[in-house]
C-alpha cells in the first residue's frame, strides 16, 4: 500500500516541485515542463528521502522518552499508574482480589485495549514494561500517517515532513501518547482513518473505525462526523452530493460505527450511572484543586482553556512555529504572492470539515456533560493535529515565497536579499530542527520514578491478597510497583461513575477518620471492615500542616474534624502505637502491621 501511494504522491509532488522554481511566471509553465522529465526520476527518491528522514526523528524523540522509562527500576506514566497496574492480574490472576479499584479501572478499559496488553502478557512482557514500549510504535504510525495525508492535502515532500515533526513534537510534549493508556491510540488511529478518507479506501476506513471502538470510543464519533461531511459539496454553496458512492461509502462507515459502539450503549456495569451535572456541582471533587476540577468560575478558562472543558489545548505545550499555521488564510487570499498555494489539492477541506465537527461533539459533550465524557477531548487532540497540518504548508509556502523575492531581486539588491533570505530560512530551520534543545520540559513524559525501594520490596514480599490502608501519596505508586492493593488512594479518586466513587469516598472518609482518631475503636472498626494488612504512614502525618497541605481536602467534613482533635491537643490512636505495632520504618514512612492493632488494648495506649 506504501508503494502504491508513493507513486501516485510522485506524480503529485513533481507538478507541486514545479511551482517551487523560482522564475518568473510568464516563463513557469514552460520550465515546469521542461524540468518534469528530470524531476520523476528525483521524486520518488526525495520522498523516501522525507519520509525516512521524519521517522528518523520520530525514533529519535522515542529514544529520549525511552531513557527516562528505564532510568530507574521503579518508573511508571503518572496515568499508567490507573489504567495499567491492575492488567499485572494477566500476568498472576492472584493479584488485587476483589480490589474495587482494580475492577472498576478493568471494568472502564476498552475490549481492544484490554486484549492488546493481554496478547502482550501472554508473549511474556509484563504490563508496566509493555506500556513504556508502545509509545514509539503508536509514534512511528502516527508519523507515516500524518506524512500521507499532507501528501494527500498538499504534495509537496519537504511540507510533509516538516507536519510530521511537529506533530512528533506535540506529541512528546503532552502525555496522551507516552501514557499507552486508551488515549494514547486516538493519534494513530483517527489520523489513520483520515488517511484512508482521503483515499476514499472503504475498507481503510471500515477496518480503522472499528478499532477506534475498540480502543478510543470518542474518535468514533469524529470519523462518523467526517463521514457525513462527504454527503455535502460546496460549489460555491452547501448541497448534498448527487453521487451514489457518496452514500454507499457514508453508510457502510456509519453502519460500522453504530456496531463498534452499540456495545457501550446497551452495557450495563456495575458502576453505573454516570454521575450527573447537578451531582457535580455539588461535589468538592468537581471544583477548582479537585481531584477532577471541571467548574470553573472564570468563563474564559472554562470554555477556552480548562483541561476537561476548554476547547483548546495548553498553548504552553505546542511548538511556536505551530503558530505559522495562522498565516495559511492570509496566503490563500493572496495566491499571487503565494504561487505555491496553487500546489493544494480539495482534498484541503479535510480541515474545515473536521473543525466543524471537533465544534459540533464538543458542544454535544457540554450539553450532554459527562455521558459524552469530557467536551476537551474532541477538541484538544483534533486541534493540535490541524495547526500541524496548517502550520506546515505555512511555512513551507512561505519559504517558497521567500526564494521567489529573493530570485526576483534587481541586481543591486541580490546580495541582500539572498542573505535576508537565507537568514529567515536558517532561523525556522533551527528552530524546528532544535526545539527539544531549548524546551526544558521536552519530552514530557510525567514519568514518576519510586524513591522508596525498599518500602516497595517490603510489601512485594507479602502475600498477593495484602490491603494496605494510607493516606499517603505515595499509595498512588503502590499497585504499580509492589501489585499489592491499596484501600484508596489519590490517583484512583475518580467521580465520573457513582457506583465506583460513593463506595470510593466512604472509604475515603472512614479513613480519614480513623488515622486521626483518639482512640482505637474506629481503627479497628475499619480494618475488621475491608480486611486491611497494613496502614503506611508518614512521619509528618500527624503534623499540623500536613492536613492543610494534603489532597483529601475534597473530603472537607472528614478533615475538619481531624483538624479539631490535633488542635484539641489530642494525640490520634495511631501516632501512640507507631513504636508498638511497627514492622518497617525509614525516614520518611512508617508501616504498621494491622493485626497487631487489632491485639491493643485502648488503654494500653492511652485512649
Amino acid at each position: 500500500m506504501l508503494r502504491s501511494a508513493l507513486s501516485n504522491w510522485q506524480i503529485q509532488a513533481t507538478n507541486s516541485m514545479a511551482l517551487q522554481l523560482p522564475q518568473a511566471a510568464s516563463d513557469r509553465s514552460q520550465g515546469s515542463q521542461g524540468s518534469q522529465g528530470s524531476q520523476q526520476g528525483l521524486s520518488r527518491r526525495w520522498l523516501w528521502f522525507w519520509l525516512g528522514l521524519s521517522l528518523a526523528f520520530a525514533l529519535v524523540y522515542s529514544i529520549l522518552v525511552l531513557q527516562q522509562a528505564f532510568s530507574s527500576p521503579y518508573v511508571v506514566q503518572d496515568d499508567a499508574r490507573q489504567h495499567v497496574f491492575w492488567m499485572q492480574r494477566f500476568t498472576d490472576p492472584a493479584l488485587f482480589p476483589n480490589d474495587l479499584i482494580a475492577d472498576y479501572f478493568q471494568s472502564v478499559a476498552p475490549a481492544g485495549y484490554t486484549w492488546l496488553y493481554r496478547i502482550a502478557a501472554g508473549l511474556g512482557l509484563d504490563p508496566l514494561l509493555f506500556s513504556k514500549l508502545l509509545p514509539p510504535l503508536l509514534g512511528v504510525i502516527s508519523t507515516l500517517a500524518c506524512f500521507g495525508i499532507m501528501l494527500e492535502l498538499f504534495p509537496v515532500p519537504q511540507a510533509a515532513f516538516v507536519a510530521s515533526l511537529l506533530l512528533n513534537q506535540v506529541l512528546w510534549m503532552n502525555d496522551d501518547l507516552v501514557s499507552a493508556t486508551p488515549r494514547a491510540f486516538i493519534y494513530p488511529l483517527f489520523l489513520g482513518f483520515c488517511y484512508f478518507l482521503l483515499r476514499r479506501s472503504l475498507l481503510g476506513c471500515v477496518v480503522t473505525i472499528g478499532l477506534q471502538g475498540l480502543f478510543y470510543p470518542q474518535a468514533v464519533f469524529l470519523s462518523a462526523g467526517l463521514l457525513l461531511c462527504q454527503l455535502v459539496e460546496w460549489r460555491p454553496w452547501p448541497r448534498l452530493s448527487k453521487h451514489g458512492k457518496d452514500y454507499w461509502f457514508c453508510g457502510v462507515g456509519l453502519l460500522v460505527a453504530v456496531a463498534v459502539m452499540l456495545p457501550y450503549a446497551l452495557h450495563l456495569s456495575q458502576f453505573d450511572p454516570v454521575v450527573t451535572v447537578a451531582e457535580a456541582k455539588q461535589m468538592p471533587e468537581f471544583q477548582r484543586g479537585g481531584r477532577s476540577d471541571f467548574f470553573i468560575n472564570n468563563a474564559w478558562k472554562f470554555w477556552v482553556e480548562g483541561l476537561r472543558s476548554g476547547l483548546l489545548p495548553y498553548i504552553s505545550r505546542l511548538p511556536e512555529l505551530l503558530f505559522a499555521a495562522f498565516l495559511l488564510p492570509i496566503m490563500l487570499y493572496l495566491p499571487q504572492r503565494f504561487l505555491l498555494t496553487q500546489a493544494i489539492q480539495p482534498a484541503m477541506q479535510l480541515i474545515p470539515q473536521l473543525i466543524t465537527v471537533s465544534l459540533f461533539w464538543f458542544l454535544a459533550a457540554h450539553a450532554l456533560l459527562f455521558q459524552l465524557h469530557l467536551p476537551s477531548r474532541y477538541t484538544q487532540h483534533t486541534f493540535r493535529i490541524i495547526l500541524c497540518w496548517a502550520a506546515a504548508m505555512a511555512l513551507v509556502i512561505g519559504l517558497d515565497a521567500v526564494k521567489r523575492w529573493a530570485a526576483q531581486a534587481p541586481a543591486g539588491q541580490r546580495t541582500l536579499r539572498n542573505g535576508l533570505a537565507s537568514g529567515i530560512m536558517v532561523a525556522l530551520v533551527a528552530a524546528l530542527i532544535f526545539y527539544p534543545s531549548y524546551t526544558p520540559e521536552f519530552p514530557r513524559t510525567k514519568y514518576f520514578v519510586g524513591t522508596q525501594p525498599q518500602l516497595y520490596q517490603f510489601f512485594a514480599q507479602q502475600p498477593p491478597d495484602t490491603l494496605i490502608a494510607s493516606l499517603s501519596e505515595e499509595a498512588n505508586n503502590l499497585p504499580s510497583f509492589t501489585q499489592r492493593s491499596v484501600l484508596a488512594a489519590q490517583e484512583y479518586a475518580i467521580p465520573y461513575h457513582v457506583g465506583y466513587y460513593r463506595p470510593f469516598q466512604q472509604r475515603m472518609v472512614a479513613l480519614i477518620q480513623a488515622q486521626y482518631s483518639p482512640g482505637l475503636p474506629k481503627v479497628k472498626q475499619l480494618i475488621r471492615q475491608y480486611g486491611i494488612d497494613f496502614w503506611l504512614l508518614d512521619r509528618q502525618a500527624f503534623s499540623p500542616n500536613y492536613l492543610e497541605q494534603s489532597w483529601f481536602k475534597q473530603y472537607p467534613d472528614a478533615v475538619k474534624a481531624a483538624n479539631r482533635v490535633l488542635k484539641q491537643g489530642k494525640e490520634p490512636a495511631l501516632a501512640r502505637s507507631r513504636q508498638v505495632c511497627a514492622v518497617f520504618q525509614n525516614q520518611e514512612f512508617v508501616v504498621l502491621e494491622a493485626g497487631c492493632l487489632l491485639q491493643q488494648p485502648e488503654e494500653e495506649l492511652g485512649g
